[in-house]
């Protein structure tokens, strides 16, 4: 079975960069540099902008923050570039990193560079005929997912040299409130729902339950998987948000994007992935299966589920805003409101029947 890899497309407008200084800059840092360069940029994905760069035969990806950005600790390369640097000597599905840059006369802003990892990311839109009419594979992918997040969090992340990424103690306590205080400075409407949710969020705030290496935007389209075996998974990516915190946060945050087919529908840009096909686990197998891996209790994952969403529902409004106000012009982001206000029910709709 072969099935067509991950392709760029041209740059959207307005995120367009100086490429003649980042390809001088490219060939005074790599020694293998060279030309000449081409740049094009991955469609997908709402946060930190991603461009496949060519150097000759050399297929190469650039990370950046998205333009407008007005919450620079939401997008610190410097951050990720070490997360991965360290990562890849340890857990074979990070990409290895090969230049940080901060010099922003080169393209403007704070950037890094790694290898690229060729395959296939699933996306509601592009599932393969192969997945989408075999449940058994469907079942097995499902299984690959959640035991390769269990995985992540058995690492020994202060071996691996990432134990001052974080401070595990007090995570959830300061999750849960700065998410919250990220949504009122992002604030460009009034959601009765995802106020709600906030406040129950905040007053049913559970203690710390671990600490292990967490992804934070763990789902089905940040992974690359083996275009010969879907069930393979080649590269994780998107790893802005990794720290060192609670295992649950992590799972309800991969459960919150993990959508079943009797779900309500929340708005065609909220498809993370083909998780509602013939053979998919439920969350609540999904679950299951990951304490059964890590022996973690996952008894509370309710909780962390319903903060999931509420998550979710901010990262969307950080990027509502910055279209609302001008800093970005791209269209796919002009209704993420109706979207942010959807997010808030649902996660109220399982406070009020305790179901995930």
């Amino acid at each position: 079975m072969t099935i067509s890899i991950d392709q760029p497309k041209a740059i959207r407008k307005g995120e367009e960069f100086d490429t003649v200084a980042l390809e001088r800059h490219l060939f005074a840092e790599l020694a293998e540099a060279s030309g000449p360069l081409t740049v094009e940029q991955f469609p997908s994905g709402f946060s930190n902008l991603t461009y496949l760069i060519r150097l000759g035969d050399q297929e190469l990806v650039l990370r950046r923050p998205p333009f407008g950005n007005q919450v620079k600790s939401a997008h610190d390369m410097s951050r990720e570039y070490k997360v991965l640097s360290r990562l890849c000597e340890v857990y074979s599905p990070a990409p290895r990193p090969l230049l940080f840059c901060q010099d922003h006369d080169v393209i403007g802003d704070d950037f890094y560079v790694m290898e690229r990892r060729q395959g296939v990311i699933l996306r509601q839109s592009n599932a393969p005929e192969e997945l989408t009419t075999d449940p058994n594979l469907a079942r097995s992918l499902c299984e690959s997912f959640i035991d390769n997040l269990a995985d992540l969090h058995l690492l020994d992340y202060k071996a691996a040299g990432l134990g001052d990424l974080g401070k595990p103690n007090g995570y959830v306590e300061r999750q849960v409130t700065g998410w919250a205080r990220r949504y009122e400075k992002a604030k460009t409407d009034e959601y009765a729902d995802v106020e709600r949710l906030s406040a129950w969020l905040i007053e049913h705030m559970p203690s710390d339950g671990g600490a292990v290496l967490i992804h934070n935007d763990y789902k089905y389209d940040n992974l690359v998987l083996d275009p010969h075996d879907l069930t393979r998974i080649e590269a994780v990516l998107d790893w802005e948000m990794a720290t060192i915190g609670d295992p649950l946060s992590d799972l309800g945050t991969s459960l919150a994007y993990w959508t079943e087919a009797t779900d309500p529908s929340l708005s065609e840009m909220i498809n993370f992935g083909p998780t509602t096909i013939p053979g998919s686990l439920t969350r609540r197998e999904l679950a299951d299966r990951y304490a059964r891996r890590t022996g973690f209790d996952v008894s509370n994952i309710q909780y962390f589920y319903s903060f999931g969403q509420f998550k979710l529902a901010v990262i969307l409004q950080q990027i509502y805003a910055r279209y609302h106000r001008g800093h970005t012009q791209d269209e796919r982001f002009a209704h993420l409101n109706d979207t942010v206000a959807a997010l808030g029910t649902r996660g109220m709709d399982a406070v009020s029947s305790g179901k995930f």
